[in-house]
């Protein structure tokens, strides 16, 4: 008996994609947590869950549009990590079962490694050393660089798009998708790092996300993702990009895909000093000493 096969169903791409950092843990209220307990196990504080709960309140509000859509869904990804695992949990009280398509665990979004159990006097050494050497290429002793980091958030990058190119997600084609992802300051960091293709200068400058702070990227008119729908001049500046990062944002938010290239010139100017308008104006230095001659 022949299968009959089904129909291919278009993908719906998700109208925001939102990074979460976790709650406040017991690492981030006490350093000498990291000496006796593996770093993948130091739980929430208190004052984490409280912030996790409130934190889910304002990502409900965002994915509803303030109450004024009634076909969105959330599908969740979520490091391995205690703190984060305990973080999602305070966030789901805000949704509801039917809003929810499913949550996935997710290893390549884990904490950078600092090595195994951490003492405390080294630790505070080598930190000033990374300072020295810089926060993306210095790889901790036993741990990982945030290059590192970057190559395997990189790959789950690949793993997010099959997942919504194959509908994996099972994402019906009139539903809003939301993707809610909880993971860590430094893997947040990265990601939007890989998602815009900031350079590793433009990374140095990046402050990390508070606890339980939230980075959306929303869908924009022309078919890119933007933090500046959501979010304020001051707030992006705040969180350490350039004017001209700001400027991309905005950019992104309104440009169609056919003229973002010539509109937005971030990157082109990021490794160019100054580039001709056309190739008759460019300026050729063995033409200019013939016509001196």
């Amino acid at each position: 008996m022949i299968q009959q096969q089904q129909p291919y169903q278009q993908k719906t791409l998700p109208k925001r994609i939102i990074l979460v950092r976790h709650g406040e843990s017991q690492g981030n209220h006490d350093d000498t947590a990291y000496t006796t307990t593996p770093d993948h196990k130091i739980p929430l504080t208190q004052r984490g869950v409280e912030q996790a709960e409130a934190a889910g309140v304002d990502i409900h509000r965002v994915v509803s549009d303030d109450g004024h859509s009634d076909n969105w869904k959330v599908y969740f990804y979520v490091s391995p990590y205690e703190r984060t695992r305990a973080t999602l949990r305070q966030i789901g009280r805000s949704f509801p079962r039917d809003r929810l398509l499913g949550v996935r665990e997710e290893c390549r979004i884990r904490e950078q490694d600092f090595g195994n159990f951490q003492q405390e006097d080294r630790m505070k050494i080598i930190k000033q050393t990374r300072e020295r050497f810089g926060r993306f290429f210095y790889r901790f002793p036993e741990g990982e660089s945030a290059a590192d980091v970057y190559d395997r958030v990189s790959s789950f990058l690949e793993s997010l798009w099959r997942d919504i190119d194959m509908n994996r997600l099972h994402c019906e084609s009139s539903d809003e998708l939301n993707l809610v992802i909880v993971s860590h300051g430094l893997a947040s960091r990265v990601f939007l790092m890989k998602w815009f293709k900031w350079t590793v200068e433009q990374f140095e400058y990046l402050n990390n996300l508070g606890n339980c702070e939230f980075r959306v990227l929303q869908l924009g008119l022309g078919g890119e993702y933007s933090l500046a729908i959501n979010h304020s001049d001051e707030e992006l500046q705040e969180w350490g990009l350039s004017a001209d990062m700001i400027a991309d944002q905005k950019c992104r938010a309104n440009a169609t895909r056919s003229c973002w290239n010539e509109n937005c010139a971030l990157y082109l100017d990021s490794f160019f000093d100054k580039l001709a308008d056309s190739e008759e104006t460019a300026v050729v230095e063995g033409d200019s000493d013939d016509k001196e001659a």
